[in-house]
């Protein structure tokens, strides 16, 4: 069996039920807020919440960020199944998850992403779903990197004719003309400055417009009963 696609709760090695405490938090935040996007992941959109970006671009679009720092896609899907998109009605979730997966290969990564995907649709019927491209890491090329291209090639392949799913590259610029990525755009080589953040957001945050933009229309154009 595939272990990124069995759902699977975070140990608590620490001892002091961190992970846990978050996901309750996320579960209290459905019953609380009523918001139109909801990200869904791991330590790259975790840090974005605290960019000047993020700040600009998406708390005005209503936006939660269900993410935490060192998910993998079964996490996430554990967290799906257990509360995280409950009692909560948003137009589109992002999933951006896989990139903390480094001992699977691309095809079990993806494999795994799917399984998310179809959680997600089974949780939210009506709603849009965004997967961002895993982004590359590292200062300069390895085999992570290329094995992050491999799954996004996967799934970009794997949910074409999925209705209301989206793949979305958004890791433009990042990787210099020498192959190396700057710290920067990556302060680690693998998570986001306010620099690197502004790039890939701002074309996210132009596809998400454009989609509740969309959704406004269709809302208004259908006939009351």
């Amino acid at each position: 069996m595939n272990p990124c696609s069995v759902p699977t709760a975070v140990p608590d090695v620490d001892g002091d039920k961190r992970w846990q405490s978050i996901h309750r938090r996320f579960i209290s935040d459905c019953r609380e807020k009523d918001p139109d996007v909801i990200f869904l992941g791991d330590c790259i959109f975790e840090t974005l919440q605290d960019t000047d970006t993020w700040n600009q671009l998406f708390a005005p679009l209503h936006c939660l960020n269900f993410s935490i720092r060192d998910d993998c896609t079964e996490h996430v899907l554990w967290r799906i199944e257990n509360g995280a998109l409950d009692n909560v009605n948003p137009k589109i979730v992002v999933l951006h998850v896989g990139t903390n997966n480094v001992s699977n290969s691309a095809a079990q990564v993806a494999e795994g992403l799917l399984a998310n995907v179809a959680k997600i649709r089974e949780k939210l019927p009506g709603a849009y779903i965004l997967l961002p491209s895993l982004l590359p890491r590292g200062q300069q090329p390895n085999s992570l990197r290329d094995k992050n291209a491999e799954i996004n090639e996967l799934v970009k392949e794997q949910t074409k004719g999925l209705d209301r799913v989206q793949t979305v590259a958004i890791d433009k610029g990042l990787v210099q003309g020498d192959g190396s990525i700057s710290h920067h755009d990556m302060f680690d080589y693998k998570n986001l400055t306010n620099t690197g953040a502004k790039k890939i957001l701002e074309p996210l945050h132009d596809l998400l417009s454009q989609i509740l933009n969309e959704n406004e229309l269709e809302r208004d154009l259908t006939p009351s009963e």
